[in-house]
């Protein structure tokens, strides 16, 4: 059994579909840099303004995951062939979606949680 390569367990890495500086490739994919980015982005957006997280706000963030589930599906079945700058956008905006999505689901499971206790 061949040892495990853990590094690809957060982004699979592969040259072509990652950004470069110089002759240096980027730590992750051109679609996780911008997952990343977009994460980042929102939680500091959110630390400087006050954000009412709600049913609103929850399907807002599904609808900003659809794009690049879309991306990562169609280029997956091999329908299409995304490039780097479609995968950055389309994660970008993803992960906004997921960190909204995550910070919705884990306020009400903590609430969930707090009201057992």
């Amino acid at each position: 059994m061949d040892k495990m390569d853990y590094k690809n367990l957060i982004c699979h890495r592969k040259p072509e579909r990652s950004f470069f500086i110089g002759n240096h490739q980027f730590p992750v994919c051109a679609r996780c840099t911008g997952f990343y980015s977009g994460l980042a982005v929102f939680l500091i957006y959110n630390y400087f303004f006050k954000i009412e997280y709600s049913l609103s706000l929850l399907i807002l963030s599904v609808i900003l995951l659809i794009p690049v589930s879309i991306d990562g599906f169609t280029q997956l079945f091999n329908l299409r062939e995304s490039n780097n700058t479609l995968r950055f956008l389309t994660g970008f905006i993803g992960g906004i979606g997921l960190i909204i999505f995550l910070k919705i689901v884990i306020k009400e499971i903590l609430k969930i949680i707090i009201t057992l206790l």
